[in-house]
């Protein structure tokens, strides 16, 4: 699958929040952050190529084909969004939790390679010892590791995660998103994430896309978007882009009062 988004404004009724923009092609098995400040456009963003939101012009084009060709249950079969706000019935374990998610756009049968999906999404997160925990008794941190299961479960061919981080401590970041690029890359999946953590996005993004009131300011490698006099700009900080002695790239960042 690739995705390109033409000359795209959308919002809510007829407030436009995202003006006017435009994504080249992003290929297949790429890992692509999508950052800014708060209330820049991001889940208005994700929210349009889920198709929860109709744009109010432009398109979002998936393999040539525009988003408004698919039916509801197509663009469900090849797009998993998960959104900042997510939940589940308290009453499900977290394996019932993920298999729910799986059966939401293959049929209410559960076959044994249902079973056997649901184990291996769990395994591959780390988190097959929670399979018999109940949903309620979870840790925030814990309910968005199988928040990340139920969208990855059902194999789409992209993956759009609204801040999939934000409640996790350090460990488990690393960890859900070293996960998500190794299995997104081997199926050739398409990943688009919203990060607040720029240093994060430095590490695990392969592309990032800059937005600040619903426009695009950048869009380039990590390298390149990361030190634009734009990223401090947006965030109103002071930022340096720099290089560990391992080769890794980080952001420093201090405030600056007169910004």
């Amino acid at each position: 699958m690739t995705l390109g988004i033409q000359d795209l404004t959308a919002g809510y009724g007829r407030k436009a929040i995202l003006q006017d923009i435009s994504i080249p092609a992003v290929a297949p098995g790429s890992f692509v952050g999508v950052i800014g400040p708060n209330a820049a456009g991001k889940s208005t963003l994700f929210k349009t190529i889920a198709g929860l939101i109709k744009p109010l012009a432009g398109e979002v084009v998936l393999d040539g084909n525009s988003l408004t060709h698919l039916s509801r249950r197509d663009r469900a079969r090849a797009i998993a969004y998960m959104p900042q706000a997510y939940g589940c019935n308290a009453l499900l374990t977290v394996f019932e939790s993920v298999l729910l998610a799986l059966k939401q756009t293959s049929g209410w049968r559960v076959r044994a390679d249902n079973l056997a999906q649901v184990s291996s999404t769990l395994a591959a997160l780390r988190l097959s010892h929670l399979a018999d925990r109940g949903i309620s008794d979870l840790s925030g941190g814990q309910a968005q590791m199988v928040a990340v299961a139920q969208t990855l479960v059902r194999a789409p061919r992209m993956v759009l995660l609204d801040e999939p981080t934000s409640a996790l401590d350090l460990h488990h970041q690393l960890s859900i998103l070293g996960s998500v690029r190794a299995q997104m890359q081997a199926r050739g999946t398409i990943v688009m994430a919203a990060l607040h953590d720029l240093n994060l996005a430095a590490k695990f993004c392969d592309r990032l896309i800059l937005i600040n009131q619903g426009r695009i300011l950048a869009d380039g490698s990590p390298q390149d978007v990361l030190a634009l006099p734009a990223i401090g700009e947006t965030y109103r900080v002071r930022t340096s882009l720099e290089t560990t002695l391992a080769g890794a790239l980080y952001v420093d960042a201090s405030l600056e009062h007169q910004l």
